[in-house]
């Protein structure tokens, strides 16, 4: 099914209030999980919402939480989420981050304990809009591990996700790199299993450590299957970095067993922030930066169909297409959020209006 932007939002947001946010963080959280729709990353968008909602059910997730300061030593911001909405807390920290990097020229920024932080595209595009530079490096804790390492068979991390993002110019587009360190995020397996299809490739182990492309592995069955690691040895110490990165300097901690898991999605981010004009001119990176995107661009495409694309282009193109004729959502994941929606007492004419 086929749905607009605008209506989408509106009951989304109905949702979220129903299970408790206040209109403000209501409004905060849909908005993230629509552009994510709308920008081609279904994995974080609306299908999040029934897992929201059971969160919530269960007291380990906690609406209208802002986010807290925990220490501020100048060019150093270290907050905590408390397990409040992470599209909330993410932005508040982003917020402060920017804001400090005015003064500093850099700023290192931790959040810990922060339930499902989304698309963390979303907090380097809000930093490149500043005209900033932003690195951002994230693990997963407090539910079972879901990625295996490299030449391993069990799961023992988050899917762990990296983001870099570059101001936008005259002539182009931010550059706003955002990957999971798993070849596929957890949610595009979900994305698939709803929707009875499988991936192109064997991004996946089965229980027995077989490598599938069939995402039921992931959502069928007593024992979990396991998502490899992006680009092998390489990716397989990728993963790790952020796994320390994201889990030690923030305090939040990493996802081995002795930390308690609850079962949320309860991310820990560490962010640098760097106004890039305490090094260099803007006018000079700016040129430099136009000239580099050329060059790239430069390379012949052997094949006429798949051209050239900097990081930050698809989600742009996707933006424009979906815009135009709607997010489509498969009949298993929207009636999964009708369902949420009823559970709250939400009235089915409320949901029928759009579909």
């Amino acid at each position: 099914m086929q749905i607009s932007a605008n209506r989408l939002t509106a009951t989304m947001q109905s949702v979220l209030q129903k299970a408790g946010c206040e209109e403000n963080e209501a409004r905060i959280v849909t908005e993230h999980l629509v552009a994510a729709n709308l920008k081609g990353h279904d994995s974080h968008g609306v299908g999040m919402l029934p897992h929201y909602v059971e969160f919530i059910r269960k007291g380990i997730m906690h609406p209208n939480t802002p986010v807290r300061l925990l220490r501020d030593s100048g060019a150093v911001l270290q907050f905590t989420g408390d397990r409040g909405f992470g599209q909330r807390t993410g932005k508040e920290a982003m917020q402060a981050a920017i804001e400090r990097v005015k003064t500093t020229g850099v700023c290192l920024m931790t959040l810990s304990s922060t339930c499902h932080l989304g698309r963390i595209g979303t907090y380097g595009e809000m930093a490149a809009d500043a005209g900033l530079v932003s690195i951002h490096f994230v693990n997963v804790n407090d539910l079972d591990p879901i990625v295996a390492p490299w030449c391993g068979s069990e799961a023992r991390f988050g899917t762990n996700p990296i983001c870099i993002a570059f101001p936008p110019t005259e002539h182009n587009a931010a550059f706003v790199l955002d990957f999971a360190t798993s070849v596929v995020a957890l949610g595009k397996t979900r994305v698939a299993y709803l929707a009875g299809k499988t991936f192109d490739e064997e991004v996946m182990l089965d229980c027995n450590g077989v490598s599938t492309n069939d995402p039921k592995v992931m959502w069928e069955g007593e024992k979990q299957g396991a998502l490899k690691p992006i680009a092998k040895h390489k990716g397989g110490g990728l993963i790790l970095a952020a796994e320390m990165l994201a889990g030690l300097l923030s305090g939040g901690g990493t996802i081995q067993p002795e930390n308690t898991r609850q079962g949320a999605i309860v991310n820990n981010m560490t962010t640098i922030v760097i106004d890039p004009t305490s090094m260099v001119s803007m006018a000079w990176l700016q040129k430099e930066y136009d000239a580099m995107l050329d060059y790239v661009r430069s390379s012949t495409a052997p094949d006429s169909t798949q051209p050239i694309l900097i990081a930050g282009e698809p989600e742009m193109l996707s933006q424009v297409q979906r815009r135009a004729d709607g997010i489509y959502l498969s009949d298993q994941e929207w009636q999964k959020i009708v369902e949420a929606g009823i559970s709250l007492g939400m009235n089915p004419a409320e949901f029928a209006l759009i579909a």
